[in-house]
């Protein structure tokens, strides 16, 4: 294309030459068409989640330290242990705790680091290094936990009001099987009951008997435990078969282990059941799980209860897994799951994760209604149809970047585009209005295809510079270090590329789409269009006043930077609070409960139930599981804490699962504010500690509440 056919002149600069390219070719509309086809399937495919999957790598090493006091393990094994770990590489913080007869070791690797990466070296540093750890210590566990062990549904399982025969005996056997068919689901990953009761057989001997028929307590021990014991004898063939042979039998029933000989006294045999009781158990009392709901107006009924947490693959789809799921357990009701049981959803990350996103999008469309309602307003409707198409198109190569690039559609990239969306369409709007001006000007000699190439180089420059000024103000945020650096990197990372996409879509496309719209109409703001237009003479009118003298320009400058500063003093008086991030308002919170060391399993569930129907008394709190002796189905928080260690009988839990935020006037922030307050004034023996946490709006860290 000839200057003699556009009519443009001067330097068109990397703006002007794409302009001049892109604005008669075909090529143009087919790259139109496949931004629009590649975004769509990037906004299909990409994995829809709740909060960045940030890889937080930490790695547990657990001693079993027979017979050791906590003083003297500290000095045998956890210091070596730390030793040891501190020197792996990328190893950020060690931690360690400590108790009687037992050591556990917590390496945290630098945020990134691929979880089985960090496995690996940990183990073969503990293998190098065996020889720093006492003789007679058995060999470290190493186990590893990761941002894909958090459970995104968790399933409740109780009997049904009216069904007090239903033991959690009978519920842990049918969450078994329920277990069983749900990790047959693709892209199921970790899964894990808590609550489960085993079912063991029970020999209590009688001390009395014991010294009476002169048997000891190791005799009985080594007899059962000798008799409980199978063994490959080899094979004899017959009749042309070759049949296997074992020494020996499992025992299975009380009468099996009671009709064990012990020894012979005055000449008759004694037997086990002479000595002890043997019986079969089905409730060890170990931990004690329980839900709660209300039952009439003012009523609450506790049913023993069996949670299945349930966790996704790494980049699976959370909402398509998640509805997998449940899809699953809802075709099992009444075939697998009996109808005097009742299964309650206590977490659903995927359908949470689905509304997070599906509102992220529908203020991103508002967002875009609004500017092109604005444009519409202020240039001309045939200019809110260009505007109209190019931010979505924008908008949809950005998803595809992001695709590309491995980010997720969570609430911190979808924020991105939010944020940005006000700043990457300045770009388009910049070159239709100059567009628009220029063609106004109807210079004589001069097409409205070489107008819009000469608005377009008049422009660019300051276009180019603005976008890469945005893009460097931004991009620092990728090197933020700690979790605060991942979780925030979906930010300065969509942002960027969307206002990169955005000026080469105003350059190169609308143009294109501006000849095709408006090429041959006329412009309604021809005869002021030197001016500005309405909003040229606006500006001027208020705008020459203030420059009219030195004198004044100056009095208007004081008077801004004095406002400006003095809109500090809200922070200061707190009308204004400073956070880096919103509260979240979630369907979820958690009381932990801290008993006295020694304290019995029964006093934390004691504990527990109290403070469980208080929450129940706030109206919108639907239903309270209790976890006493072990610890409820953990979070991304409760990851970083390891409130999944917490499994001794002084600890103690409670989940809250309040009414969907659309359907509450309060925010979960406010509703666990009073919940303290309530806590607060519960009776408990001394030297509790009672805490109500919040899921933290971003990434957690561990420090003391």
């Amino acid at each position: 294309m000839s200057k003699k056919q556009t009519g443009q002149a001067g330097a068109l600069g990397i703006a002007g030459r794409l302009t001049q390219k892109f604005i008669a070719s075909p090529l143009t509309p087919l790259l139109l068409l496949a931004s629009f086809a590649v975004g769509m399937i990037a906004l299909v495919s990409l994995p829809r989640e709740e909060e960045p999957q940030i890889s937080v790598p930490l790695v547990d090493i657990h001693v079993e330290a027979a017979g050791l006091k906590a003083e003297d393990a500290v000095k045998l094994i956890t210091e070596p242990l730390e030793a040891i770990v501190k020197g792996i590489d990328q190893v950020e913080h060690v931690y360690s705790l400590t108790r009687d007869n037992q050591v556990m070791v917590t390496a945290r690797f630098i945020v990134g680091v691929e979880s089985e990466t960090a496995i690996l070296r940990v183990h073969d540093k503990l293998r190098a290094n065996m020889d720093r750890i006492p003789v007679g210590i058995p060999e470290p566990l190493v186990v590893g936990r990761g941002i894909n062990d958090v459970a995104i549904v968790t399933l409740t399982f109780s009997p049904k009001s009216g069904q007090d025969a239903m033991t959690a005996n009978d519920l842990t056997r049918i969450v078994r099987e329920v277990e069983s068919e749900i990790i047959k689901i693709d892209n199921v990953g970790l899964t894990y009951m808590v609550g489960e009761t085993g079912e063991a057989l029970r020999i209590a001997p009688d001390p009395e008997k014991l010294a009476l028929y002169g048997v000891t307590l190791q005799q009985l021990v080594g007899k059962v435990k000798g008799a409980n014991s199978t063994s490959p004898a080899g094979s004899v063939r017959d009749g042309g078969e070759q049949i296997g042979l074992i020494l020996g039998d499992t025992l299975s029933t009380p009468e099996q282990i009671g009709n064990l000989t012990l020894t012979s006294r005055d000449g008759r045999p004694v037997y086990v059941r002479d000595v002890a009781d043997v019986s079969f158990v089905t409730d060890l009392n170990a931990v004690h799980v329980s839900t709660l709901h209300r039952v009439g107006d003012h009523g609450i009924e506790r049913m023993p209860a069996v949670t299945l947490a349930v966790a996704k693959r790494a980049g699976a789809n959370a909402v398509t897994v998640a509805e997998a799921i449940l899809h699953k357990v809802e075709s099992l009701e009444g075939n697998l799951i009996p109808d005097s049981m009742t299964v309650e959803v206590t977490r659903d990350y995927g359908k949470t994760a689905d509304e997070k996103a599906n509102e992220l999008l529908f203020h991103l469309g508002l967002a875009t209604v609004s500017i092109v309602a604005l444009v519409l307003i202020a240039i001309g409707w045939r200019e809110a149809i260009v505007v109209a198409v190019v931010i979505p198109m924008t908008i949809l190569l950005t998803l595809f970047a992001a695709w590309l690039m491995g980010y997720t559609l969570n609430r911190v990239s979808l924020f991105a585009l939010i944020f940005s969306i006000g700043i990457l369409v300045d770009d388009a709007i910049v070159v239709i209005e100059n567009i628009a001006r220029h063609w106004g000007l109807k210079r004589k000699g001069q097409s409205r295809m070489g107008a819009a190439i000469t608005a377009v180089a008049e422009v660019g420059n300051p276009t180019i510079v603005a976008t890469l000024t945005v893009v460097v103000a931004l991009l620092p945020m990728l090197f933020v270090s700690g979790l605060m650096g991942p979780y925030m990197s979906p930010i300065p990372a969509n942002a960027s590329a969307a206002m990169i996409f955005s000026f080469f879509v105003a350059v190169m496309v609308t143009p294109w789409l501006m000849i095709k719209v408006a090429g041959n109409a006329e412009m309604h703001h021809d005869e002021d269009a030197e001016a500005g237009g309405r909003l040229g003479k606006l500006y001027t009118a208020v705008a020459r006043p203030l420059l009219k003298s030195k004198a004044v320009s100056l009095t208007f400058l004081i008077v801004v930077i004095v406002a400006s500063f003095g809109s500090l003093a809200a922070i200061y008086t707190r009308d204004v609070t400073v956070k880096l991030l919103p509260f979240d308002n979630k369907s979820e919170l958690n009381i932990v409960i801290d008993l006295p060391e020694g304290a019995s399993v029964e006093a934390t569930d004691a504990v527990a139930q109290q403070a469980a129907r208080i929450a129940l008394g706030l109206p919108e709190v639907v239903s309270a599981q209790t976890y006493s002796g072990t610890a409820s189905p953990f979070n991304f928080n409760g990851l970083v804490r390891h409130y999944f260690l917490r499994q001794l009988p002084e600890l103690g839990d409670v989940q809250i699962n309040l009414e969907a935020k659309d359907e509450r006037e309060r925010s979960s922030h406010e509703i666990a504010l009073e919940l303290r307050e309530l806590l607060a004034e519960m009776d408990v023996p001394p030297g509790t500690n009672i805490k109500t946490v919040e899921p933290p709006p971003g990434p957690p860290v561990i420090a003391t509440l």
